[in-house]
């Protein structure tokens, strides 16, 4: 299933992409897409309707963050090896770890504004993991068991805040719209293998990241597994697993960061396309 959250006026539903990619209201099954329906019992309830009987989203609907209020919002860096390899850095022993203000997420087509003093903001494609119900000491073969389902994560990260404020590197990442998740959330059935799908990142029509979940550091896996030693894993909470090589940091001879009026568009094989305009707050 492809389930997703839709903009109607004020009001945000939620919803199923059914084979033809309309997007069809599932109000009369469930008030949200939420850590509240992603356990299993619930997702089978919704795989079993018939996407034909549910009716369509009137009009051209936008979407909104195809999970709504996650708990914690995890990022994982420097997890993709040709990533390491242009950024000059040893590869790490263990998962890094940081944070991403649940405030910064955003629709995955809704603009990226940049904070007032930026001058490095970046992009970043990432897998986005989603939980389905809660994980405490789960083991690395176990632990796929957990994932409600993936999507796609723009990780935006503003550079001089990440790495020149003293301090941690959620500084950088927790700016506001810094987060666009989706546009759907694509169950864990429909992705057999987490570690064989291609992202790409354009900016501006011109590809500059491509990748494929296979050079990860650490696996999805392993990831899960390795979190849920440290803290409980609570149904909808969101961790973006890392980004291949390609960002605007890593540009030679030198970085290229984005500007106001750039247009960024992710894709990850099978999860869908995220198109977001850049402008500065102020405007």
């Amino acid at each position: 299933m492809k389930l997703l959250r839709y903009r109607t006026g004020t009001e945000v539903r939620p919803g199923m992409l059914d084979s033809a990619g309309a997007v069809r209201d599932l109000s009369a099954h469930v008030p949200d897409i939420t850590g509240a329906v992603l356990g299993d019992e619930t997702l089978a309830r919704l795989s079993a309707l018939d996407p034909k009987t549910l009716p369509l989203a009137a009009g051209a609907p936008s979407f909104a963050p195809c999970v709504g209020q996650p708990g914690k919002f995890l990022g994982i860096g420097l997890n993709y090896t040709d990533h390491a390899e242009e950024m000059g850095m040893a590869l790490p022993e263990h998962p890094i770890l940081f944070l991403k203000a649940t405030s910064s997420i955003c629709g995955p087509d809704d603009d990226v504004v940049l904070p007032r003093g930026s001058v490095s903001s970046d992009w970043e494609v990432e897998l986005g993991v989603i939980i389905g119900k809660a994980a405490k000491y789960v083991s690395e073969a176990e632990a796929l068991d957990y994932v409600a389902g993936y999507c796609v994560i723009n990780d935006v990260s503003e550079r001089d805040f990440q790495t020149k404020l003293t301090g941690q590197w959620t500084k950088g990442k927790s700016c506001d719209t810094f987060g666009p998740l989706g546009p759907w959330l694509v169950t864990r059935d429909e992705v057999p293998d987490p570690q064989n799908l291609w992202l790409t990142c354009d900016v501006n029509g011109a590809r500059r990241q491509t990748g494929n979940t296979s050079r990860m550091v650490f696996t999805v896996a392993q990831i899960v597994s390795h979190l849920s030693q440290l803290m409980t894993l609570h149904p909808g909470d969101v961790i973006a697993t890392g980004t291949p090589p390609g960002v605007g940091m890593g540009a030679k001879p030198e970085p290229v960061y984005l500007k106001s009026g750039d247009v960024m568009r992710l894709e990850i094989e099978g999860l869908g396309v995220q198109t977001q305009r850049v402008r500065a707050d102020e405007e």
